[in-house]
């Protein structure tokens, strides 16, 4: 471990806080991180802890749902412009617009959104439940998806139940390609192919597993193969990585690249995480009203969790 490394672990005993690391950011944060895994897992992971302090290292809507669930303790991001295409993708105005002029949508909100889209959801959903989210919603009600429009259409396939798509997505994620998958899958024909469900579908139609990043994890521990390609966020690789060290995961390429490498994602940097920890800010402030509409919509998807 590097000497900053161990400053921002003892600076995070000292400050009585806790790191959440999503499982896109990179090698050095995750090392540091008390947690890792997907955004609302890690916000309820906070809930659950005594810190007094919350430093997330992921994008902006991530700090937010941990604001959102976590409204008594203080929530740090090393960096407040660290964004996110997909929740960019679906505009507050533009979505309460559309509502206007459909009265009755019912809107589920896959949680890669901001704050004040939340508030104006019917319920949120994650890649692991969307399914289960979607088949709670009264048959009578019509719904609109946003803002991912891939992850919406591989629901609409799961269920069968017929959605508007808002037209979002992930810049990463439809990197990928059928060419690319292709040719990676033709170099290691005995490797399942992994996909995040937000690739498109002439990607998941290869794929062997479609599936969240927590799903990631339990499928290729519990299936015997040796290799595996995993179409995602490279930073997901190291957390493959660390908690099976007897397996070999190999980054699916895009036309670009050979891994993919998200902009904000990797906007947070270690020296970052330091001096967040160090000053207690950038902190991130919501207001009392939209914090308290954006919860709706999350509980309903707890709720519906439990059923």
């Amino acid at each position: 471990m590097s000497p900053l490394q161990q400053e921002i672990l003892a600076l995070k005993k000292k400050k009585n806080a806790v790191i959440l690391a999503h499982n896109y950011q990179v090698k050095e944060i995750q090392e540091v991180a008390d947690y890792v895994g997907d955004s609302l897992g890690l916000s309820y992971q906070a809930q659950a802890s005594n810190a007094d302090i919350i430093l997330f290292c992921g994008v902006h809507f991530m700090a937010e749902t941990a604001k959102i669930v976590n409204p008594a303790k203080k929530v740090l991001l090393p960096d407040m412009d660290a964004g996110c295409s997909l929740a960019e993708s679906c505009d507050a105005a533009e979505l309460a617009a559309y509502k206007e002029r459909h009265p009755g949508i019912y809107v589920v909100a896959y949680i890669n959104c901001t704050a004040e889209v939340k508030a104006l959801s019917d319920v949120i959903c994650t890649s692991g439940n969307a399914e289960r989210m979607v088949q709670h919603v009264p048959k009578d009600r019509e719904i609109l998806f946003v803002p991912d429009q891939n992850l919406g259409e591989w629901v609409m396939e799961k269920t069968g139940r017929k959605m508007r798509l808002w037209q979002g997505n992930c810049y990463i994620h439809i990197e990928f390609t059928h060419e690319s998958i292709t040719k990676i899958r033709h170099e290691h024909p005995n490797a399942p192919l992994v996909a995040h469900p937000e690739c498109t579908r002439p990607v998941r139609m290869l794929a062997d597993e479609v599936c969240s990043t927590e799903k990631m994890v339990s499928y290729c521990r519990e299936n015997p193969a040796h290799e595996f390609i995993i179409a995602t966020e490279s930073g997901m690789l190291h957390r493959l990585r660390k908690e099976m060290p007897d397996k070999v995961f190999i980054p699916g390429p895009t036309d670009k690249c050979a891994c993919a490498d998200c902009r904000f994602m990797k906007m947070n940097t270690l020296e970052k995480v330091y001096e967040a920890l160090r000053d207690e800010k950038p902190e991130l402030i919501m207001p009392v009203e939209l914090r308290e509409k954006a919860l709706v919509p999350l509980q309903r998807m707890l709720d519906w969790s439990r059923n």
